[in-house]
């Protein structure tokens, strides 16, 4: 009898102390990590010619990584609202930087919290300043700072010391430890700045980088001679469009003492009012450092400005181009070094907590980006290098590591994915479709072949014309229109650099015919119009 009473008592204990430590759900949790602008060729699962970053790999390697991944609209407050809504850019409003989000739409954190999970949000968000549907938040205002950067809480703003990668981790990892809920699952929002522009990497990337050399990609010296006027008449050479303060760090008292002036960049909206998205030039970023801050930068700021100094003036074209590129890669590459390492510092979290083993782990990014290719930095076109965005997934006992898809998958289908993971119902009108399929290896449930692709900015900011198109695994259709009236095919097996424009191949012919009718059916489908269009045009 004392052994019954014993053994009863024991299995008691056991049961109270699991349902105490941790939740009992089988609800998972998400972690959705995504940065801005962090091209897939940036990222070693993907191409390890430019950089490691063993930390983001591990996601890949531990789950599943997605080589057709892609974006609705290649912009940052676009894409981020198509990944909040499930909704394609003309219908939730925010089809470009300015334009107003109709914040009366319901976003997926909305659901997840209305349906028990905790939620919260920490880093850049872009556009808003109170994420609807987040129990507790830090998010930088619009493009943030990368040094001592301002947060706008959910009680109060503050300015917090430090680099910002580090502090939204930090931020993000003090959540963990002294505010979840151990009773709910989470829904976990780590959004870092980096690596967007002006690319300013912490103090010791900034010396480790700047010894560093990076291959040129092959298209650098693109002359677009096989291509439309879209691509002849972007604004976003590296040579041509990079400037050597806001973005090649060479110091405006440098500038003056070479005598060569660097104008502030102007543009007019389409409203007619004025934008400068390059105000302050070198000095905003780096005018937010202590004094402590700026001695470690000046010791690397001191080495370009003399390699400036001395090299500038002897160089021709084709030289600056690459000393440009190089002092790119430079800055672009240790943001996101930095990004990894502290990746990693939240995957150990999640590790020795025992957390990952009920956690969906998501790595993305806004969209892609060009880091050469074509002579270019940005996004914004349908082309591969800012169309395609990284994509990588883990969900222990779900997704068999070290998988790889296909697939052409958008940030359209976030949502509905994780919807469907937590055992949420969707609204009918999300327009994505769950990835719940192919991370479970189901590729026979999975029945798209090509997605819809739209960016409706008006022509300022970088010159990319308006576009939209339709892409499957073989094939580009593009129709730029609003002050042209063009039309690219690009062949994306036999043509994976996108040099020539086929349209008009009579060997393309059939191919033609049978992608403009499945554009029109897709604009049917995601209900896209011309009348939207010109709706759109302010």
């Amino acid at each position: 009898m004392k052994y019954f009473f014993t053994t009863i008592f024991t299995i008691m204990l056991i049961i109270s102390g699991c349902s105490s430590s941790e939740q009992n759900n089988d609800k998972p949790n998400i972690l959705f990590i995504m940065s801005d602008d962090h091209a897939y060729q940036a990222i070693s699962a993907y191409d390890d010619r430019l950089i490691q970053t063993p930390n983001i790999d591990r996601i890949a390697n531990e789950g599943i990584l997605f080589n057709n991944a892609c974006v609705t609209n290649s912009i940052c407050a676009p894409s981020r609202a198509v990944i909040l809504t499930g909704k394609h850019s003309h219908l939730n409003g925010k089809i470009d930087n300015h334009a107003k989000f109709d914040d009366s739409q319901i976003t997926f954190p909305q659901l997840f919290k209305n349906a028990g999970y905790q939620t919260a949000m920490y880093g850049k968000l872009h556009f808003g300043n109170n994420p609807k549907g987040v129990d507790d938040f830090f998010i930088l205002p619009g493009q943030g700072d990368y040094i001592n950067p301002k947060f706008l809480g959910k009680e109060k703003d503050t300015v917090i010391t430090g680099y910002v990668t580090d502090v939204i981790t930090d931020l993000t990892l003090n959540w963990f430890k002294t505010k979840r809920d151990k009773n709910k699952p989470f829904l976990m929002m780590y959004l870092h700045k980096a690596p967007h522009r002006a690319w300013w990497p912490s103090p010791e990337k900034f010396a480790e980088f700047y010894e560093k050399e990076f291959p040129e990609p092959e298209t650098l010296f693109d002359d677009y001679s096989g291509r439309g006027t879209a691509a002849k008449t972007a604004e976003m050479n590296i040579l041509t469009h990079m400037q050597y303060m806001h973005d090649s760090k060479v110091r405006p008292s440098t500038m003056e003492e070479m005598g060569k002036v660097e104008p502030e960049i102007v543009y007019i909206k389409g409203d007619g009012s004025l934008m400068r998205p390059n105000a302050g030039g070198f000095n905003r970023p780096f005018g937010r450092a202590n004094e402590e801050q700026k001695k470690k930068y000046d010791v690397t700021l001191d080495k370009i400005n003399k390699d400036f100094k001395e090299n500038w003036p002897k160089m021709n074209d084709r030289e600056k181009m690459k000393w440009k590129f190089q002092r790119y890669m430079q800055d672009y590459l240790g943001t996101i070094s930095s990004v990894d390492d502290n990746v990693g510092r939240v995957l150990d979290y999640l590790e020795e907590t025992g957390l990952d083993k009920n956690t969906i782990v998501v790595y993305t990014s806004d969209q892609g980006f060009y880091l050469g290719e074509h002579g270019w930095f940005d996004k914004r076109f349908i082309y591969d290098e800012s169309f395609k965005t990284p994509l990588m997934i883990k969900w222990p006992n779900v997704i068999k590591p070290g998988t790889t898809s296909k697939e052409m998958v958008q940030n359209l289908d976030f949502a509905q994915t994780f919807l469907e993971a937590a055992m949420i119902d969707a609204p009918d009108d999300m327009q994505g479709e769950s990835l719940i399929p192919l991370l479970k290896g189901d590729t026979d449930s999975w029945d798209r072949d090509a997605v819809y692709y739209h960016y409706y900015e008006y022509p300022s900011v970088h010159m990319a014309k308006r576009h939209y198109g339709i892409v499957n695994k073989e094939y580009k259709l593009a129709h730029f229109y609003y002050d042209i009236d063009e039309w690219e095919l690009y062949d994306r097996l036999n043509d994976p650099n996108e040099m020539n424009n086929v349209y008009n191949d009579p060997k393309y012919k059939d191919v033609v015919e049978k992608l403009t009718q499945e554009l029109k059916d897709l604009r049917v489908k995601y209900k896209d119009s011309e009348e939207l269009d010109k709706s759109f045009i302010y």
